[in-house]
């Protein structure tokens, strides 16, 4: 049965070369840039046999294997899979669960992957073969790698196929992989700033062994530990890299237990009683308007996509800021809040784009631009008026006095005001393509022009150009003299309240025009 499973997956890598033309060439070009690639990374595996630092070479291999490791867990997650080696695709073939474990575990290692794997592991026993011992270690090392890594991946691919069924399924793990690619980039920022010839082999040795404790790091380490003379870390570590496989192994076992067991994840229908938010809003355009919105902002994720990376940008800068000393710590509490109601004032400056042909309901039934741009305007409000009366009181309490507590509300408002205004004026004026209902929410058209460039660079521009009063306020109190708080407050609170206004009588005035070209718009971008 493992031979019938290999032969399938032989057919399956063939059948990419039957196919011709340019598909054929272009797997051929990659097998000779995998092959290149290979070839280049063996040689400098052989190469550090004589290296004098055997400790630096150790840490070097151990963080770069951990990484490839990483690769082979995440990457099946995010991967399409077109079902040919999905346990459940056996279930109906009479084949016990123990055998289609085994064979499609064993189809795993007949891969380009796994052979390059098989290849690079193999020459870190020739990195550290100036020791019979370490040698060895490296070799057994090296055999349990492989298997290891190979049916991980196979694991994350059978889950991501199981699970991820779903098209909200497939949208929630996309935002969590940007949310880590995001999260990722103070650490990229904490690199490209460190001083790499005074502080860069002490930060690259202690990654490297705590690394090295761990199911990702374990298996690169046996080798370069028994020729630095730990031998006891590396058998631990050895021990380390078996229990790992046993534990992929049992796993892997139990999923397709209950994969041939388990049917495929159905699309639930739900049923809703009642009217929802049109039973909750004020009767009247407006009202209408607002209860629509809001609930297009709870179905849709192409709106909640947006809430959920806002908190990131803050989270980036705090931490570029702490680590390159540029700010005070005391006083980074005090950049979260404005930078996230900048960004929460600002996720409505394309709405309109978001209805898609739907926005017809408005053109057609003679809605107002007034009723319009305030109904549009309601979800936004109901986080903004939280965020902003939760983040006050957090980052007084992070910055440790009560006396700038009206300067975070009076340029917090500000922020979300202005911005509201500016989106009034942006989503009707300069809309530009948007995800189509339905679509996933990074399935963003490709845009024609600088309209939907300019339109948001100058929403964001202006809203922060317009806060830049209360800001500089704000900075003054901190610097020179509290007294500056109180002005902040009711500085920040006019220029909100009188560039929402402006804002929202332009964008209504803008939209009352501009209805045919909304339509027209709304058609070409279906």
């Amino acid at each position: 049965m493992v031979a019938q499973f290999l032969r399938l997956k032989v057919e399956s890598l063939g059948s990419g070369f039957r196919r011709g033309g340019w598909h054929a060439f272009g797997l051929v070009v990659g097998l000779l840039y995998t092959a290149a690639v290979t070839v280049v990374v063996c040689w400098v595996l052989a190469s550090a046999r004589t290296a004098s630092d055997g400790q630096l070479v150790r840490d070097i291999l151990v963080i770069a294997g951990a990484a490839v490791a990483l690769c082979f867990l995440l990457v099946p997650l995010f991967s399409r899979h077109d079902g040919t080696f999905d346990p459940r695709s056996y279930a109906t073939l009479g084949l016990g669960s123990r055998q289609i474990a085994i064979g499609l575990g064993a189809a795993a290692l007949a891969s380009v992957p796994a052979l390059v794997l098989l290849v690079c592991s193999l020459f870190t026993v020739v990195t550290w073969s100036r020791s019979a011992g370490a040698a060895v270690l490296a070799l057994i090392a090296a055999v349990i790698c492989v298997p290891t890594w190979m049916l991980a991946a196979r694991l994350t691919a059978s889950i991501a196929a199981f699970v991820l069924s779903t098209r909200r399924a497939r949208e929630f793990s996309a935002t969590i992989a940007v949310l880590i690619v995001v999260m990722l980039l103070p650490v990229a920022f904490f690199l490209a700033t460190l001083n790499w010839s005074r502080d860069g082999l002490r930060v690259v040795h202690s990654a490297a062994n705590w690394v090295s404790w761990t199911p990702l790091g374990a298996v690169w380490s046996v080798g370069g530990d028994a020729a630095n003379g730990q031998w006891g870390a590396a058998v631990l570590k050895l021990l380390i890299a078996i229990v790992s496989l046993a534990v992929i192994a049992g796993a892997w076992w139990a999923l397709v237990r209950h994969m041939v067991v388990t049917p495929d994840h159905q699309v639930s229908v739900k049923t809703y009683v009642g009217l929802g938010w049109f039973g909750r809003m004020p009767a009247g355009p407006a009202g209408a308007v607002a209860a629509r919105s809001l609930t297009y902002w709870g179905r849709d994720s192409r709106y909640w996509v947006q809430l959920v990376l806002v908190p990131l940008f803050p989270l980036i800068m705090v931490a570029a800021l702490l680590i390159s000393g540029a700010v005070r710590p005391h006083d980074v509490a005090l950049i979260p809040l404005p930078v996230i109601c900048l960004f929460v004032g600002w996720v409505a400056h394309n709405d309109i784009a978001y209805d898609g042909t739907a926005v017809w309901l408005h053109i057609a039934s003679g809605t107002r631009g007034v009723s319009d741009r305030l109904g549009r305007l309601a979800p936004v409000v109901l986080i903004a008026v939280p965020v902003v009366a939760v983040g006050s009181i957090l980052t007084v309490l992070a910055y440790g006095s009560w006396d700038v507590l009206p300067a975070v509300t009076g340029v917090s408002v500000c922020l979300v005001l202005t911005g509201l205004g500016l989106s009034s004026v942006s989503s009707a004026l300069a809309p530009y393509a948007a995800p189509r209902p339905g679509d996933s929410a990074f399935a963003h058209p490709q845009h024609t022009g600088g309209a939907a460039t300019f339109a948001q660079f100058a929403s964001l521009l202006l809203t922060a150009l317009f806060a830049g009063v209360p800001i500089a306020m704000m900075v003054l109190g901190v610097v020179q003299s509290p007294e500056w708080f109180t002005m902040c407050l009711w500085t920040g609170l006019g220029i909100g309240v009188a560039v929402f206004v402006a804002g929202l009588l332009l964008g209504a005035l803008a939209y009352n025009r501009r209805g045919p070209e909304i339509m027209a718009f709304a058609l070409r971008n279906a």
